[in-house]
């Protein structure tokens, strides 16, 4: 598979990988991309035997005891390998029958960041779901690893929600910083949301220059062909997103990602982080 701007979607074994698996056929089909679908195997599964091994006792109690350890761990690799190949062979043939021409499958064992990491290479856009296998059994409203995973890679984001609807109305959270400056850039050069009226939005605190800003932004789009809607709205950003979402019926929100570091954000809460929590819409994040 040619790995230049493959869309890469990373997913677990949980029902939400459904609609990962079809965010990404349609990004894919968009771009016209090669879709790859990525497993990661935890190396340190939270799980074992349940067997209580420490009164074994005897000449080769220990030697026995590894023994049986290791041909339990191999079991469990070869099962979970197993498993995994079946999942991901049916998330190809559901992405393949809603139009992904080129779609590809890999397995890892490892931790996520870090197998993220080394796939990063050549991917053009990173699709995630909001929430996991783990947030199933803890009904998270997030799942632990997005904000982890959005921190360490410096990729376009897709985070995905509960259900697939085909995107028709796309908001850019635009606050004239670096970011999303980027962000507009990259809308207007991709085929990604072509032929899809986009809302501006720019809210959070009154600034003389952002009426400039948000004209610079508006007229890029423009001039690669968006229909566009701006709009200034002084005030609370969260809240004035939230807002505007439901009123216009936007179906997909572009917004920059974690723009304080990770310690400002554990004493002080992150923007991002509420964003997501509080959202219902498939959230295309920058770095």
């Amino acid at each position: 598979m040619k790995k230049e701007n493959k869309v890469l979607a990373c997913v677990d074994q949980s029902h939400f990988a459904d609609y990962v698996a079809d965010y990404a056929a349609w990004a894919a089909r968009r771009m016209d991309a090669p879709l790859e679908f990525l497993h990661v195997i935890d190396r340190h599964p939270e799980l074992g035997s349940g067997e209580d091994h420490s009164g074994a006792i005897g000449i080769d109690a220990q030697e026995n005891l590894l023994t049986k350890l290791s041909t339990e761990d191999e079991a469990r690799t070869k099962h979970a390998r197993e498993q995994g190949r079946l999942f991901l062979n049916r998330l190809r043939e559901r992405a393949t029958a809603s139009g992904a021409a080129l779609v590809d499958v890999r397995q890892r064992h490892g931790e996520l960041e870090e197998t993220l990491a080394e796939q990063a290479e050549g991917v053009r856009l990173l699709v995630l779901g909001r929430r996991g296998e783990a947030a199933e059994t803890t009904q998270r409203d997030l799942g632990r690893n997005v904000e982890r995973v959005v921190r360490a890679l410096h990729k376009p984001i897709l985070t995905v929600t509960e259900g697939f609807k085909n995107p028709q109305r796309v908001m850019i959270a635009f606050d004239g910083g670096t970011i999303t400056r980027r962000g507009v850039e990259m809308v207007a050069g991709s085929p990604l949301f072509r032929g899809l009226p986009i809302y501006l939005l720019m809210a959070g605190k009154e600034s003389p220059d952002a009426p400039k800003q948000l004209d610079w932004a508006k007229t890029t789009l423009e001039a690669a062909g968006f229909d566009v809607t701006a709009l200034l709205i002084p005030g609370d950003a969260e809240s004035i997103i939230a807002k505007t979402v439901k009123a216009q019926s936007i179906d997909m929100l572009i917004m920059g990602a974690f723009g304080h570091s990770p310690l400002r954000s554990l004493l002080f809460g992150s923007k991002t982080t509420e964003l997501l929590r509080s959202s219902t819409i498939p959230t295309l994040l920058l770095r």
